[in-house]
């Protein structure tokens, strides 16, 4: 007994001690990918984002940023020829909150199974991942739903705010775009960072309070979730609602702060770990 146990410990620290093989990472994605490593998009509110969080824990992971301000899964789907991804050994998909915005059609699984082109959610994914297997059919897909959401104001330019994901945006719900990411994710057999769901990005901890007047006083307050929900916001007289104090999981009500970037990367560390 004691021999074996003394073999499966030498195992064990020889295992420990063997050089992990190099793993390429193509990250593709919108804002939240693109601000890795470019923490001035932020007004350095962020000093790193989620892919330097998973390669400061797994060092043998190399990663290419295809990140796209803006961008939807139509807008990479027809973009994602020209934009340089490559072969690697593990591909990330983290797109869904600006389709959700935009209002691009969800559609259905059998969409993205038959093929049918970019016209909704499910056939963006499909040419995405077309393109991931025409580089390596054996790569590791790993799909990524989205951030829960409050009311975002952009913190470079106020005027542009959005309402949070409580409220159904042309009769459709955010969690609604995270369902079908889940469902292409199971019927593949991909791997899947359920962050909508999984991660403890919340409403309630997306961010400390919202700034806003008072609508009685006109004096500002500190409202936290769900008290601030149809209190008026004005970008042309009223403060900026998310001071650096107001910052938790977001610092604009949508964009992860680094504490976000570390559940986020806490998530993908855990699938890495098993490729």
């Amino acid at each position: 007994m004691k021999k074996s146990f003394s073999l499966l410990l030498l195992l064990a620290m020889l295992y420990a001690c063997t050089p992990h093989k190099e793993l390429k990472w193509e990250a593709i994605g919108d804002s939240i990918t693109y601000s890795n490593g470019r923490p001035e998009a932020s007004q350095h509110r962020i000093s790193k984002g989620y892919m330097d969080d998973v390669v400061t824990a797994l060092p043998y992971v190399h990663f290419n940023n295809h990140g796209y301000a803006g961008w939807t899964a139509k807008s990479m789907a027809e973009n994602i020829g020209k934009i340089g991804i490559e072969k690697a050994d593990i591909y990330s998909i983290f797109l869904g909150t600006n389709d959700w915005w935009v209002g691009l059609p969800i559609g259905t699984l059998s969409d993205y199974q038959n093929n049918t082109g970019n016209q909704t959610e499910y056939g963006c994914y499909r040419t995405i991942i077309n393109k991931i297997r025409s580089l390596n059919p054996d790569a590791k897909i790993i799909l990524m739903t989205p951030l829960q959401r409050t009311e975002y104001v952009d913190l470079n330019n106020p005027k542009v705010f959005m309402q949070g994901q409580y409220k159904a945006k042309d009769g459709v719900f955010l969690s609604q775009y995270a369902d079908a990411t889940k469902a292409i994710a199971k019927a593949e057999c991909f791997e899947l960072a359920d962050l909508y769901y999984k991660s403890g990005i919340n409403l309630k901890n997306a961010v400390n309070f919202r700034r806003l007047r008072d609508p009685q006083t006109h004096e500002y307050k500190n409202y936290t979730y769900p008290d601030y929900i149809g209190i008026p916001y004005d970008p042309a007289t009223d403060e900026y609602p998310y001071p650096v104090e107001a910052m938790n999981m977001t610092y604009d009500g949508l964009h992860p702060s680094d504490k976000g970037h570390a559940a986020i990367a806490k998530m993908l560390v855990k699938i890495m770990k098993k490729l």
